[in-house]
């Protein structure tokens, strides 16, 4: 029998994302799947760069904060070597604000949610022969952030939301922007999936954004 594959689930920082509930939900998801699950609540789970090395898949669950140059170093090269990076929501692409380079491994940064939690938005399924993405419909997401963010242009998007009002200030947020809402990307060896979803597990209630989440994680592991 094959040996299972390995992940880390890493929670923690802004609790408003209630991150220990996201990390119990990727958990149970990857455990479902077959994957050995290591769940931890420090940042010090990157400095075993032994543990890390023997990993398929990282999920960072972890909202603002600050990374130490060890910490991020443990992690950036574990992503480097191949171990793929997935996440959601703050929880990935919001974190260590000043660390630039996690940013650019994560193909993203928050920069705002206009209006705050909205009654609801569209999610555009934009690439549906993605494995991620195949056969999946587009979808509502109700009462919930929409993520304005800072994006690589070299993510491949599989997914978008527009900004059609609602939210205050049309000025600062312009009317019909179109913002990639998922995507995936590649950081050395390492696959990375985000999707900007993920305000609370909640989220997750609704079938497609859970089904793409997961599909998600699976895609990123090595």
């Amino acid at each position: 029998m094959a040996d299972k594959k390995k992940a880390l689930v890493v929670w923690g920082g802004w609790n408003g994302h209630t991150p220990k509930e996201t990390g119990e939900l990727c958990n149970q998801w990857l455990t479902e799947r077959g994957f050995e699950v290591t769940v931890s609540n420090t940042l010090d789970a990157y400095l075993d760069k032994d543990k890390l090395a023997q990993l398929a898949l990282i999920v960072p669950v972890w909202t603002m904060g600050k990374i130490t140059g060890e910490q991020f170093k443990g992690l950036s090269e574990a992503v480097r070597s191949g171990v793929g990076l997935a996440g959601c929501h703050g929880g990935i692409i919001d974190s260590f604000r000043e660390n630039t380079e996690y940013q650019v491994m994560t193909g993203g940064q928050w920069v705002s949610h206009p209006g705050g939690c909205i009654p609801e938005y569209h999610v555009a399924v934009t690439d549906a022969q993605h494995p991620i993405t195949r056969g999946i419909s587009d979808f509502v997401l109700p009462n919930t952030e929409q993520y304005y963010c800072h994006v690589d242009p070299g993510n491949h998007v599989l997914c978008t939301t527009t900004f059609d009002g609602g939210y205050g200030d049309v000025t600062t947020y312009r009317l019909g922007t179109l913002m990639p809402y998922a995507w995936v990307r590649t950081y050395g060896k390492g696959k990375v999936f985000v999707a900007s979803w993920g305000h609370t597990y909640k989220d997750f209630d609704v079938p497609q954004a859970r089904e793409i989440m997961i599909r998600g994680l699976i895609w990123a592991a090595r």
